[in-house]
């Protein structure tokens, strides 16, 4: 796709600049989620990567004749005039100036993650523009980290009630399994890179790339050696102890191994190849085997496994009473799970008496695809226009329904609130520290938030209160 900036954007948009008032200088905006919350329920991160790969760059002549040859074609104004101006007043950076929450904040629906303004009176149509671009750069990754957070926070529980170290246990429990499951690298890296706020362990290579290169972090997350399908299948189903062994012989020694068990027949696998014909070898060969059962029955499926093991290979009882497989043998379901059944599945086995540590997840389109801008409802708003005095107005939709409330008006600030983060208009800010801060300004980074900082405050706000 075209790394043209001016192209990055809805077609009307090319002919906002007809549309303003004539004393318009400046034009402010801000992201926000629809509707209101009791709590905090959405985690924002995600804008630094659209600040250095997009805004970073400067636009160019060449650009701005595509984008004029592609107006005309397409049948929609284009200001060559003002495009020129930026070229050449501000070396083609645009000149724009957003604050945002950190990355890794979590708040209520309603709260402004980001206000955008333009710094150049002559651009005043800037701040719209680039809506579109703005607003997908944070809606995406925003609601996968929420996403992320959310099984963060129903798994918590069972690694509190049930293991000796849930603090420990908690960043390995589920792996990132969705870059084939996206529609395209650059939103696996998106998305990927969401879900190492909370965990890290993932198998995505482009999530891995975009948070070392983004966010400062050497290796964010961890793998093993696995097997597909097509590795066991190729041995034939008179040879899968050969084919299992194999896996013990090349990979035992890295520390753990992931070997999918089902593809002729699951219980044959774990109680008779894995339980009896291998159990000597992979206990004398260290490591950990991760057996994957890969279909079945979603819940009692993976139950089913980890009990089967617990025969064959023993269990020792943790410090608050539960039962945990033997340390060469774990379990990894990641057969198109869902928040419900993950929670399923680790109640069955608390009810069985073991331990959540026997057990880890893996998430693809659950985690990166199936949602939407409206699952957080994520919206842009223009709310306050400055004039050639430079005096500001604040502006805002007239609800059509009498009893739906009318959307914030005005520059705004948000600040904290005991645990929560509220919004007040600017002007009423005072003294006050204004948690939207500045993070770009005319070309220039002013914040280069790292992953362990992120990951920090997303573990505070991950925390009981």
């Amino acid at each position: 796709m075209t790394r043209n900036l001016l192209l990055n954007t809805d077609s009307y948009k090319l002919g906002v600049f007809l549309q303003y008032p004539k004393d318009t200088r400046a034009v402010s905006a801000f992201v926000t989620t629809r509707g209101n919350s009791f709590r905090p329920e959405v985690m924002f991160f995600g804008l630094q990567m659209f600040l250095k790969d997009y805004l970073s760059s400067p636009i160019t002549r060449g650009d701005i004749d595509e984008t004029e040859d592609i107006a005309a074609a397409h049948g929609q104004p284009f200001d060559r005039a003002g495009w020129e101006h930026i070229l050449k007043a501000h070396g083609g950076y645009l000149p724009l100036r957003i604050e945002a929450l950190a990355e890794g904040t979590a708040i209520r629906r309603g709260v402004p993650v980001m206000q955008v303004v333009n710094t150049d009176p002559l651009v005043p149509w800037l701040t719209s523009y680039m809506e579109t671009a703005l607003l997908r750069a944070v809606w995406y990754p925003s609601t996968v980290a929420t996403t992320a957070w959310r099984l963060r926070l129903a798994i918590q529980p069972f690694l509190d009630r049930t293991t000796d170290d849930p603090v420990g246990l908690q960043p390995s429990r589920i792996s990132d399994y969705g870059c084939r499951s996206t529609s395209s690298v650059e939103q696996a890296a998106l998305g990927g890179a969401a879900h190492l706020v909370h965990f890290q362990t993932s198998d995505s290579l482009p999530a891995i790339l975009q948070a070392r290169r983004v966010y400062k972090s050497s290796m964010p997350a961890r793998s093993i050696p696995a097997a597909e399908h097509g590795t066991i299948l190729a041995w034939g189903q008179t040879q899968e102890v050969e084919a299992y062994s194999n896996m013990i012989d090349n990979f035992a020694e890295a520390g753990g191994y992931s070997v999918v068990s089902d593809s002729f027949d699951l219980h044959n696998a774990v109680t008779e190849i894995w339980g009896k014909k291998l159990q000597t070898k992979v206990r004398a060969a260290g490591g950990v085997l991760v057996v994957r059962p890969d279909s079945g029955d979603p819940i009692d499926t993976p139950v089913q496994v980890v009990a089967q093991l617990a025969y064959a290979f023993g269990t020792r009882l943790n410090g608050k009473g539960f039962k945990v497989l033997d340390g060469n043998v774990r379990v990894l379901q990641a057969d198109g799970v869902s928040i419900q059944d993950i929670q399923m599945i680790l109640g069955r086995l608390e009810g069985m008496g073991f331990s959540a540590e026997n057990i880890a997840f893996g998430m693809g389109s659950g985690l990166l695809h199936k949602i939407n801008r409206d699952t957080m409802s994520f919206t842009m708003r223009t709310s306050a226009v400055q004039d050639a005095q430079g005096a500001w107005r604040p502006v805002a939709r007239r609800p059509s329904n009498p009893q739906e409330k009318t959307p914030m008006a005005g520059r705004v600030a948000a600040i904290a609130d005991g645990y929560d983060i509220v919004t007040v208009p600017l002007e009423d800010l005072g003294s006050r520290e204004n948690l939207l801060r500045p993070v770009w300004q005319d070309g220039e980074l002013l914040v280069d938030w790292s992953l362990d900082e992120i990951r920090d405050r997303a573990t505070a706000a991950s925390q009981p209160r």
